[in-house]
């Protein structure tokens, strides 16, 4: 087992090409975000901005039209209720906050059935219960490029493995079966890697409770997949997730408790730091 620490960031993030425009760095769509969920996805958003991504969109509710444009203005808004637009959204790019609805339902079997092999698809929370109850829609992810960040509930019901058995032996089993990437949250992270490797997070603490800290993450996950080519996936993953936790460490010393936007104000600086 591989323990994630500052050479994990440090062998993935480069110095920029100066003959370089936005299109080099990825083009990533997150999806989410109804009445109750559209802080999730606008956290999402703005932790790929934040973490690099050259064009970002944002395929949500019009409810959280002016939100995202107040809070992200570098982000492009798609109205995910109307399928012509989500399609060619998901088509054209390199999940948080979905909610469990019936609507929601069909705006995630739009986006997988919309998805190419070349294109990582990162699903995360009330889309993975949304897949554990509607498991036909799991015959769409055949040689897709998966990576599920569930925690351990979420896991439990994807996997069917209760939380006091989620051994390595067993979660590695049933995520071999998925043939997916899995980032299983919880206190010290484990990510299971399709090569069969494991990959441990010794940084982090209770200081990171916060709701919103799943969306961060798969934001910034989305961001260095799109932006990192020269490493294999497994690095990258492993990059992102140690940069989520290492940011609220640091600030943790000052701090009782870290938000999902603090880091994600912070990304840049310690990106910039790496390089060093």
């Amino acid at each position: 087992m591989q323990i994630l620490d500052e050479k994990s960031l440090k062998r993935v993030i480069q110095v920029r090409p100066l003959n370089s425009h936005k299109g080099n760095f990825g083009k990533i769509l997150t999806v989410g975000g109804t009445r109750q969920y559209g802080g999730a996805i606008i956290m999402s958003t703005s932790a790929a901005i934040h973490a690099g991504a050259g064009l970002v969109s944002c395929a949500s509710s019009p409810l959280n039209l002016t939100a995202l444009h107040t809070i992200v203005p570098e982000a492009m808004f798609i109205d995910s209720t109307v399928a012509k637009e989500l399609r060619q959204a998901v088509a054209a790019a390199d999940g948080p906050g979905l909610g469990t609805s019936a609507h929601s339902l069909e705006i995630l079997s739009t986006v997988l059935q919309n998805t190419h092999k070349e294109q990582f698809l990162i699903i995360d929370g009330s889309a993975i219960t949304l897949l554990a109850d509607n498991r036909e829609l799991l015959a769409l992810l055949h040689g897709l490029q998966v990576v599920f960040t569930p925690h351990q509930m979420e896991w439990q019901r994807l996997s069917g493995i209760q939380i006091s058995a989620q051994t390595n032996a067993q979660n590695l089993h049933v995520q071999q079966a998925l043939k997916a990437t899995v980032v299983l949250k919880k206190y010290q992270t484990v990510i299971y890697h399709l090569d069969g490797s494991i990959a441990q997070l010794k940084t982090g603490g209770p200081y990171m409770a916060t709701g919103g800290m799943g969306d961060t993450l798969t934001g910034i996950i989305a961001a260095f997949l799109g932006q990192f080519h020269t490493s294999t996936p497994e690095q990258v993953v492993d990059a992102a997730v140690y940069i989520h936790s290492a940011i609220a460490a640091e600030l943790s010393r000052s701090r009782y408790v870290v938000l999902p936007t603090d880091i994600i104000g912070k990304l840049q600086e310690f990106m910039l730091h790496a390089l060093k």
